[in-house]
């Protein structure tokens, strides 16, 4: 089932450039096992390694604008960087803030949920008439701190945020919406891989299952990229979105009164 399920992130990506991968730590916590802080650092390399597939075929077909991407992205990278490195190895097992005790993994999984929650609104809501605070924001300070902000999102819980970069580029640099795309998709894989590097030393990596994930996970970009010449993307996206609704509220619940 989790095999399936990684083919279906794959699928979703490919199908409508994102929102997928916002899954993958589930995925790895509740079908393979894989503790919360582990499972973020796994997604780093599933969510990279896929989208690096999904923005090579977006460059062949002049989608994808690399200055763009370096420019806007270097914050992201930065922060996902030190998050990674120099951050989440100084968090403690178990976090007491007065007489409120609660472990670094629960408080991930929670964390993750609401930004599912967030993700699915901007999903069934069409985001990219959502973020108003960014329209006509074009100075390179608001670009700056929008890619630190998505760069937090990807350090410290593992998630791509193309749900957050597409609006900013569609929004703040009027590009259009498959420019877009190409365009996160290729600042989501420096993101997750060079997130990934930062954590290099901090865990032991079960290989075998990673990279059997991550190929899975590919070969569904590969197939929703061919479905996409005949599905409207943006129509499963609604859906899509409700159904990250659902997978957010569950993780709540789950951890809350089932932990």
């Amino acid at each position: 089932m989790g095999y399936i399920a990684a083919l279906f992130i794959g699928i979703s990506l490919g199908l409508i450039g994102g929102g997928g991968s916002i899954l993958t730590v589930p995925l790895l916590v509740y079908m393979f096992g894989v503790s919360p802080i582990v499972a973020t650092s796994y997604s780093l390399f599933v969510v990279g390694s896929t989208s690096l597939v999904g923005s090579l075929s977006s460059y062949r077909k002049g989608w994808v604008d690399i200055k763009t991407a370096f420019i806007f992205g270097l914050p992201s990278i930065i922060t996902v960087f030190i998050a990674r490195k120099l951050i989440i190895p100084l968090i403690p097992p178990i976090i007491n803030i007065g007489s409120f005790t609660v472990s670094f993994s629960i408080l991930t999984m929670i964390l993750f949920a609401v930004l599912m929650l967030a993700a699915s609104l901007f999903m069934i809501k069409d985001s990219t008439g959502k973020i108003e605070n960014i329209q006509n924001s074009k100075g390179p300070f608001s670009l700056t701190l929008y890619g630190i902000g998505t760069g937090l999102i990807t350090g410290f819980l593992g998630a791509g945020g193309g749900f957050l970069l597409i609006p900013a580029l569609i929004l703040a640099l009027h590009f259009p919406m498959k420019k877009a795309i190409g365009t996160s998709l290729l600042i989501i894989t420096l993101n997750g891989l060079i997130g990934f590097i930062a954590d290099t030393g901090h865990y032991t990596i079960n290989w075998r299952l990673l990279i059997s994930i991550s190929a899975i996970a590919i070969g569904g970009v590969l197939i929703g990229g061919m479905l996409g010449k005949k599905i409207e993307g943006q129509k499963l996206k609604t859906g899509f979105g409700w159904f990250i609704l659902l997978t957010g509220v569950y993780i709540i619940i789950r951890e809350i009164l089932f932990q």
